[in-house]
């Protein structure tokens, strides 16, 4: 296991987010195109302010043959990790999850009634 130092990991923006939707991509073994709720907003040129859901990419397509039970979902993300094109799809932050040699597997999900958006401290 490599090491980092406390002001890299002070560095780390982790957030919890909302899944809004969850589909496999196509021609693809792993990655599954999340569409997540961090309580971001835009400004239109009108001056109203719409949601603005970020688009993630996760190679957890294994565990969920139908991605469409991760919808709803609240999980923990990396939500500061440079934008990077995978397959085609522009990512913009990384869930959480763990697994071990068993093949168990397991979502970082925090508590019910924590919001989309919130920051780990």
């Amino acid at each position: 296991m490599s090491t980092i130092t406390f002001d890299d990991f002070k560095k780390i923006e982790i957030r919890a987010g909302k899944i809004l939707s969850a589909e496999k991509i196509p021609d693809t073994d792993k990655l599954l195109k999340l569409s997540v709720d961090f309580a971001e907003t835009e400004t239109a040129v009108d001056g109203t302010t719409k949601p603005k859901p970020r688009q993630i990419v996760s190679g957890i397509s294994a565990y969920f043959p139908d991605p469409t039970i991760l919808v709803g979902k609240t999980c923990m993300f990396v939500a500061n990790l440079e934008p990077r094109t995978i397959r085609g799809h522009e990512s913009n932050g990384m869930l959480f999850a763990v697994s071990d040699t068993a093949g168990n597997f397991s979502l970082l999900e925090p508590n019910a009634g924590i919001a989309p958006g919130t920051l780990a401290k």
